[in-house]
């Protein structure tokens, strides 16, 4: 009986102390490996969310300047003394700075993070196309006489164009200029009717935009209004002909320099297209350093975070992102390029 007893008592005695502290380790020791597989599991997740934004806020990015850039210049009708041959018209409208399709102002490298180029697209959005009619007798007043005010509106940017000497101005009349049976089709009312003397051609650009793109902080912004997160970059250059009247492109150019920093009139209308780099950056910090300088500006097949592949002739522009970034080297980045004609330029060939 004793023996029956003692062998209850044993079964009833429960885990040792050795057992469970061996017990515990083991629970730790899988919590620890179930916490390392969720952490590394976390951070590829947060890497792969990251290049997503990235991937997507930079093809958003060079969308919406595309867009805008495919209208660069529009309503600068490519008829004879069309606006585009005004070397430097004289600006009487609030707000407008030029009549350049495109300007480039180049990015300094010791701004920071955002020392990024800056663009200027300008266009109309006349309904005519900025056709150009000729006003047949000098103003009587601010009323012009033209041969005919079709393709005109209230409150349009017109230009008034006497061979090299050019005004932009506002038509302010008549009030029935915009329906379909004016009872005037002869006049237009201006704010300013400097310049418009008979044999000089005016055309009614429509409303005229200026849409100036940048980054800063981090943002792409659109007349200084954050319009998209995650773009830290923005490199752009001038595709050049050998003259206005060619269409090839021969070289691409920083808008750098005594010409193309400003270009002048001639200049200004060798500019055949764009080339835009975007570059956007996953937010999540490496550990290491993930991502180098660009190699090279010039040779074949750069590595590192270059904007294109350069030649001698036509070096790409560079990216720098380390005065305002102790630690750009460990984010990862993408690189967004494409190449933009002015098409509305090319169409002007003939007539510049």
């Amino acid at each position: 009986m004793l023996s029956d007893r003692s062998h209850r008592t044993a079964r009833q005695a429960g885990f040792t102390m050795i057992e469970l502290m061996v017990g515990m380790a083991i629970g730790l020791f899988l919590v620890l490996v179930i916490t390392q597989v969720i952490s590394v599991f976390e951070a590829k997740n947060r890497a792969t969310m990251g290049n997503a934004d990235a991937q997507t806020n930079g093809g958003i990015a060079l969308y919406t300047i595309g867009r805008d850039l495919q209208m660069a210049g529009y309503s600068l009708m490519p008829e004879t003394s069309s606006p585009l041959e005004c070397p430097a018209p004289t600006i009487g409208v609030v707000g407008i700075t030029g009549i350049s399709p495109l300007s480039i102002t180049n990015g300094v490298a010791d701004t920071g993070i955002s020392a990024s180029d800056t663009v200027t697209i300008r266009y109309g959005n006349s309904m005519k196309g900025g056709v150009i009619t000729p006003i047949t007798a000098a103003p009587i007043g601010n009323n012009v006489t033209v041969s005919n005010n079709m393709g005109c509106k209230l409150n349009d940017i017109a230009m008034i164009v006497n061979g090299p000497v050019c005004t932009l101005t506002t038509v302010t009349g008549p009030a029935d200029i915009s329906s379909f049976a004016p009872a005037s089709t002869t006049t237009i009312t201006l704010q300013n009717a400097t310049g418009a003397i008979s044999g000089a051609n005016i055309a009614c650009l429509g409303g005229w935009s200026e849409n100036t793109y940048a980054v800063s902080n981090g943002n792409l912004l659109r007349n200084g209004v954050p319009i998209l997160s995650g773009i830290v970059n923005l490199q752009a250059q001038y595709g050049i002909s050998a003259t206005a009247s060619s269409n090839q492109v021969s070289q691409w150019v920083d808008a750098t320099g005594a010409t193309w920093a400003a270009p002048d009139f001639a200049n200004r209308n060798r500019i055949k297209a764009v080339r835009l780099a975007i570059v956007a950056r996953n937010d999540k910090i490496d550990l290491a350093t993930v991502t180098s300088s660009c190699s090279s500006t010039t040779g074949a097949s750069p590595t590192g975070l270059c904007a294109w592949e350069g030649t001698a002739t036509s070096p790409a522009p560079a990216i720098d992102l380390g005065p305002g970034d102790a630690d750009w080297q460990r984010y990862r980045y993408r690189v967004f390029e494409t190449v933009i004609p002015l098409r509305n330029v090319i169409w002007s060939r003939e007539t510049l």
